[in-house]
């Protein structure tokens, strides 16, 4: 048995399997709050995954100073795997707290609740809707 057709049909399995997945997400959308007194920003943003074995919907939140050059710091992520697409607010209630509310219960991954002197609270609207049908 010869082992070069094998061996390049291995190869342009592979190759096809490559093509197929994306290492970098698709960006389905974004958003942006800026605090009261315009010290933070308060962005999201939600990115599709791909290919086998990495696909996903999530959607994170980062707070950064508008007078800083360093990256934004990760205070929120959500996993919406099952669910697909949520609504997403964000509310500056002060000028030190962010209030981030969305619908449809996806599974939180990662929550900070303060950050740089912030206090950061997460709210899920879909339960307040079935709480006010009764």
């Amino acid at each position: 048995m010869d082992s070069k057709p094998m061996s390049t049909l291995i190869i342009v399995g592979v190759c096809i399997l490559l093509s197929t997945c994306r290492a970098n997400p698709t960006t389905n959308g974004s958003a942006e709050a800026r605090s009261p007194d315009g010290r933070w920003i308060a962005s999201a943003r939600t990115d599709q995954y791909s290919g086998p074995g990495n696909a996903g919907l999530y959607t994170a939140v980062e707070l950064r100073r508008t007078s800083s050059q360093n990256s934004p710091t990760q205070i929120l992520l959500l996993d919406q795997q099952e669910m697909g697409e949520i609504t997403l607010k964000m509310s500056w209630l002060t000028p030190s707290h962010l209030e981030v509310a969305y619908t449809k219960h996806p599974r939180i991954d990662f929550q900070v609740v303060k950050s740089g002197g912030i206090d950061i609270s997460v709210k899920d609207l879909s339960r307040n809707e079935a709480d006010t049908s009764k």
